[in-house]
């Protein structure tokens, strides 16, 4: 670890361990998010410890620690890395992986050694029965919930289906230059289902084809997009280097919202990059500091100041937006 005498909280380099550079950015994201950080600096994470699955949990407090209460410009994150290892042999040094699964394998790390459950009873036509629901620090911040409206074409019956997110995928709609609002609108579009994909509707009795509409019933504080630049072309994987266009701020997702879903717009807190092809990539992160308000590009153990207009690039994969009134009051 490298003495920087002048080293501002939050900036602190890690250091490469051979092929987790994927690793390191979405550490960096996740350590620049002020609630998730003020829970883990405050020691609060503690008492919420699950202690069967806490050595991971406590393996990233530390590291949480060294970045933003140590005395150096770069930590290694190697003791976080070996703990996760050993659970999840998958994130091994050996070969590179997605950021975006290790960042769903993170979130549901993190909530499962932090929930806490509780009951309550739930009444509807038919009974009233238990509920129990499972809430943590990071359901709180990250989780958000969908409503698919999925409508009969012959009776015209609708049914809703609940699903939660952490992460949504929007699927790149063109190859030429296009927008985050012109990826949403793919994702939300109605839907058409038909032949295999038909529903057994419980009205008619039979298979009938439907419509599928999506709506954000509750949206996240903090919503994650994960750009599909991967896709499949016969037996091979390519990637999709369409230049997509993101706001900084303002960001309004009522268009995708049930009436009753309360949000503020949302601004841009971090970026997770990827350069290069899927097997011999790199991933670096952008993150905006909570309290000089300024941009830095983190490169494994490498930081740098950005201005404003470089955090718009064609390499993002992932993007980390805050609902405004949540990030930048502290």
């Amino acid at each position: 670890m490298e003495d920087m005498n002048s080293h501002c909280p939050g900036l602190t380099g890690l250091r490469n361990l051979g092929n987790t550079c994927y690793m390191n950015a979405i550490l960096q994201c996740l350590c620049s998010v002020p609630p998730l950080v003020e829970y883990f600096l405050s020691g609060k994470y503690k008492a919420a410890l699950q202690k069967d699955i806490s050595e991971s949990v406590t393996a990233f407090g530390c590291l949480m620690s060294d970045m933003w209460l140590g005395e150096f410009n770069c930590v290694s994150p190697e003791g976080f890395h070996s703990v996760l290892e050993k659970r999840y042999p998958t994130f091994s040094r050996r070969t590179q992986q997605d950021a975006q699964e290790f960042l769903i394998c993170m979130l549901n790390e993190l909530h499962e050694a932090l929930k806490k459950s509780s009951t309550r009873c739930v009444t509807d036509a038919k009974a009233s029965r238990e509920s129990v629901s499972e809430t943590s620090i990071i359901t709180q911040l990250f989780e958000g919930q969908l409503r698919y409206g999925i409508t009969c074409l012959e009776c015209k019956t609708t049914t809703d289906r609940p699903e939660s997110f952490t992460v949504l995928s929007l699927p790149i709609p063109s190859k030429r230059p296009c927008s985050l609002q012109d990826c949403l609108k793919c994702f939300f579009q109605q839907d058409t289902l038909t032949w295999n994909n038909q529903i057994h509707c419980s009205w008619c009795g039979t298979k009938q084809d439907a419509a599928v509409k999506c709506t954000i019933t509750k949206a996240p504080q903090i919503i994650i997009f994960h750009l599909k630049r991967f896709e499949w072309q016969g037996k091979h994987k390519r990637k999709l280097s369409t230049d997509i266009c993101y706001p900084l701020s303002s960001l309004d997702l009522s268009p995708y919202s049930s009436p009753l879903c309360c949000q503020d717009t949302y601004s841009l807190c971090a970026v997770v990059n990827h350069s290069g092809f899927l097997d011999d990539g790199h991933y670096t992160a952008f993150c905006k500091h909570s309290v000089t308000k300024t941009w830095y590009s983190f490169d494994d153990a490498q930081i740098t100041e950005i201005p404003n207009s470089s955090v718009q690039t064609d390499r993002a994969y992932l993007l980390f937006y805050a609902c405004q009134g949540l990030l930048w009051t502290h």
